[in-house]
């Protein structure tokens, strides 16, 4: 290597070893570490990571020292085999690979029998005894390099291909002969030639510079980018190039490729899984050129290397101490190595190996647990769509709330409500709003039109544990006609459809659907994770239903309820209507006596499914249009009744509701009249509650002989005044209702910190406090100042995708932003009060990646959607896990 390069950009495989994968790459640390091992692999060197990125940062332009380097790498390689690239006797083939940091199998490319030409063809075919191999070696390298690296479309060697086979009349690349192999390189090299202008390049070297070269640019793929997207790697890691002797497999029928799994990747189980193929090269196991062959028939056709392998794969998971994906080749009965990686499994997998890896010592359960990803965890909460179907999706949009869901059609949630009680249905909408709500609880999945991943549908969806696919912008909704259009395909009312929540996808029929996998391993991974953590785990819960469920699943307490949800449904809407259009007091009080006994009928619900555990009860936090007529709509209405001469009484009505819709109109209802301060106004609001929380506790005392710990929240609180007026007013309150009840029950009072002054004076407002809840959604709102709905459906995935910000702020907190606002508001908060309690209620409570900040801020609990709670007492524990280091 040159003396003056500072940074090293390549490496022989014997100077590496598993340590190294951020400079080698995974694929190349791991080779260096079978061949430390004693495990037979190629022979070969490393183009390191460090010169991808140098390229990728020089306009694609190589470090001046990187073709020197790979000269003395390769002059080395042949003097350590005895070969020579592109020597007319004991020719030298390489193949040259692609070695990513992280595992990203099947997204970059591989170029294999590089160094073969018309001189070595002849030579390699003397050599082996075996002149078909030779040329079959050849075409194979032709058709490759002409794709990755010269860019000629693949279809059109394939074309070819088949052409020759249909003239021949077989079916197997394996049936060509000697000779038609040699027309078919003349066939590819014509057909090189008339795609390029030029023939391609016949110096071994000036194609391994271009292989090489190709492998760099294959990491800027748009399959690449999209794959690294999805899986949360960053762009800047490059990749490295493996580049070895080549090995085959196609040299005869003592020879094979394969690929095989040390465990079984859909089940987890310890068992033989893989396949192989006799007389092929990899990469037709992959492609599916031919039927692969079940593993455990190798050790009939080559016992020697099965035997060897099965060892081999024995040793390797030991050594890595996980499952691995072991790739092979088998050459005239020696077996070679060209890969081994922990290999991809379904979170079923995922869990039983490594509870399996714990009960057989292999394992500790803090290593387990770094094994899993949280996410694994939410595929198994949810039904699941059968993945044998071979159905194709009519449409896809965002995939909002996990799981499958078959149903049919119904475009209005009153319908959802009523046909949902005998049959499944899915609610299909532009948009779902609160009104909805009744719908939503019954239907077994959403789909939307318009929204995001924390859109209305999406979150409610979430919480309830119903698939959604939110924003499916190619699905054409008419609700007067009743009829879902996507392409050519028109749905009407009673339609079987099928959602796919994870993936987005939606079918237009009924698909089998699989059933959670919530088992035994789920539960004992789950209960390693309690004994680590430092976080405590509470739900989003507004219904007694949903607070046993998150119970079950170990929540530890409701960090939210929100009672604004409690008034949606349809028998309770007009009294709550009524009370907010009230033209004095006394209206106002009656409709809040008929409220009263509603909230405290819920309320019991929720106490009894947490009793002896703390519930966080929200105030009444609505805008409130979301209770009221639709202005356009109520203007439309009155202006249809006074054209057509309707009924009098009907007309009046109508005017009236209209004069009173106008006078609580607000032009941003988000940020008007809503929270503490429509309690301000009207303090007979929270009174109300109050009185329905304290008495429902104490029903459910008296009944059951305990209840929850109650904790009562002031949302939208920006100034202390606030929180200590509407302290004052729940504390008086709970106090005649204990000395009514002649009954003692200590009650906590403390507030949701969502706004930026919240955050700011979080000093002065926790002088009122007992605790505080950061609700990050609002946050984030008010924080960034974007509306979460006109930004998801707006500009916020461009922003993502232009990598503006690293990913939408709804789904995941902003840390240095919103997170912020939140270590400003714990700091401050504690400042003033030391044993403030701090917690987190937003859907943030549910991220792992948000969890892990939570986690370092030093807060005392997350809550989520129950059907998140496993999800989030395992990220709590890995966020303590990857704090420790590994």
């Amino acid at each position: 290597m040159s003396e003056s390069t500072t940074v090293r950009y390549l490496y022989d495989m014997s100077e590496g070893d598993a340590s190294m994968r951020t400079i080698l790459g995974g694929k190349g640390a791991n080779l260096a570490e079978m061949k430390r091992l004693g495990i037979p692999v190629p022979d070969g060197f490393t183009v390191s990571t460090a010169a991808c990125v140098a390229t990728m940062g020089n306009q694609g332009e190589w470090p001046a020292s990187l073709w020197d380097d790979t000269l003395e790498a390769l002059a080395r390689l042949e003097e350590r085999t005895g070969r020579t690239l592109g020597g007319a006797t004991r020719p030298l083939l390489l193949s040259v690979r692609s070695g990513a940091v992280h595992s990203m199998p099947g997204m970059m490319d591989t170029i294999l029998n590089l160094g073969i030409g018309d001189e070595t063809v002849e030579s390699l075919g003397a050599e082996s005894e075996n002149p078909r191999f030779a040329w079959d070696s050849y075409r194979r390298f032709l058709q490759m390099y002409g794709d990755v690296v010269e860019g000629v479309p693949p279809h059109v060697y394939e074309d070819e291909l088949t052409s020759l086979k249909k003239r021949r009349g077989v079916e197997q690349d394996t049936d060509l002969t000697t000779d038609d192999l040699k027309e078919l390189v003349a066939t590819f090299k014509e057909v090189s030639r008339r795609e390029l202008g030029r023939d391609l390049p016949s110096d071994p070297r000036e194609q391994l510079r271009g292989a090489i070269d190709a492998v760099f640019k294959s990491w800027d793929t748009p399959r690449a980018r999209v794959y690294r997207k999805a899986n949360a790697i960053p762009d800047d890691l490059g990749t490295a190039v493996n580049v070895m002797q080549m090995v085959f497999g196609n040299r005869g029928e003592t020879s094979a490729t394969g690929v095989c799994f040390t465990r079984n990747p859909s089940t987890g189980g310890k068992e033989l899984y893989g396949e192989f193929l006799v007389n092929a090269q990899g990469e037709d196991v992959v492609a599916g050129i031919r039927t692969p062959r079940e593993l455990s028939e190798m050790e009939e056709v080559l016992p020697q290397a099965y035997g060897e392998l099965i060892r081999t794969m024995h040793e390797l998971e030991a050594h890595y101490k996980d499952m691995q994906d072991i790739e092979f080749t088998v050459e005239e009965g020696t077996l070679y190595l060209l890969q081994t990686r922990s290999g991809k499994r379904t979170a079923a997998a995922a869990l039983k190996v490594a509870r399996d890896m714990v009960e057989e010592g292999v394992l500790t359960r803090e290593e387990a647990l770094r094994r899993v990803e949280p996410a694994q965890l939410d595929q198994l909460l949810h039904p699941a769509i059968d993945p044998d179907h071979d159905r194709t999706p009519l449409t896809r949009g965002l995939p909002a709330s996990p799981g499958a869901a078959v149903g049919a059609v119904v475009f209005d949630a009153d319908t959802a409500a009523e046909r949902g009680q005998t049959e499944p249905v899915v609610l299909v909408r532009y948009e779902t709003t609160p009104d909805d709500i009744h719908g939503v609880i019954v239907a077994k999945g959403v789909l939307t039109a318009h929204g995001g991943m924390t859109s209305h549908a999406a979150v409610v969806a979430r919480g309830m544990g119903r698939p959604c696919v939110a924003g499916a912008q190619g699905i054409r909704i008419n609700t007067a006609e009743k009829t879902l259009t996507i392409g050519a395909r028109v749905f009407g009312e009673g339609d079987v459809i099928t959602l796919d929540g994870t993936t987005g996808d939606v079918y237009g029929e009924a698909l089998e659907l699989v059933p959670p996998q919530v088992n035994e391993d789920f539960g004992a991974i789950v209960g390693w994770a309690d004994e680590i953590r430092r976080l405590g785990v509470r739900a989003n819960a507004d219904t007694g239903e949903d607070a046993a469920k998150a119970r079950e699943l170990g929540a530890e307490g409701i960090g939210l309820c929100r009672t604004e949800h409690m008034f949606m449904a349809a028998d309770r809407l007009p009294a709550v209507r009524e009370m907010i259009l009230a033209g004095s007091d006394e209206e106002r009080a009656e409709a809040l006596e008929k409220i009263l006994p509603m909230q405290q009928e819920d309320f019991e619900g929720i106490f009894s499914a947490m009793k002896g555990l703390p519930v966080t009860v929200r105030l009444l936090d609505p805008p409130l249009h979301e209770f009221l007529p639709d202005l356009v709509e109520q203007s439309l209405l009155v202006q249809r009744l006074d054209l057509t001469g309707g009924d009098a009484d009907e007309l009046s009505e109508a005017r009236t509701l209209l004069s009173q819709v106008k006078r609580l109109h607000e032009q941003n209802p988000m940020l008007g009249t809503r929270g503490c301060r429509l309690a301000m106004l009207y303090p007979e609001i929270p009174e109300m509650q109050t009185r329905a929380i304290v008495r429902a506790a104490l029903a459910v005392k008296e009944r059951e002989g305990e209840t929850a710990t109650v904790e009562i929240m002031i949302p939208l609180v920006a100034y202390a005044r606030e929180l200590q007026v509407q302290r004052q007013i729940v504390e008086q309150t709970v106090a005649d209702e204990l000395e009514a009840a002649g009954e003692q029950m200590e009650v906590h009072v403390g507030t949701m910190i969502e706004l930026p002054r919240a955050a700011i004076v979080a000093d002065q407002i926790a002088e009122h406090a007992d605790f505080f809840s950061f609700g990050t959604n609002d946050l984030t709102q008010t924080g960034i100042g974007i509306s979460r709905d006109d930004a998801e459906g707006g500009f916020l995935s461009a922003y993502v995708s232009d990598e503006v910000i690293p990913h939408n702020p709804f789904e995941s907190i902003d840390k240095d932003g919103v997170g912020g606002l939140v270590q400003i508001g714990a700091e401050r908060g504690r400042s003033a009060k030391p044993g403030l309690k701090l917690g987190v209620c937003g859907e943030h409570g549910g991220d792992p990646a948000s969890i892990e900040l939570f986690d370092a801020l030093g807060l005392d609990y997350v809550s989520c959607s129950p059907f998140r709670v496993p999800i989030a007492r395992f990220a709590a524990a890995r966020s303590v896990l990857d704090a420790q280091g590994s």
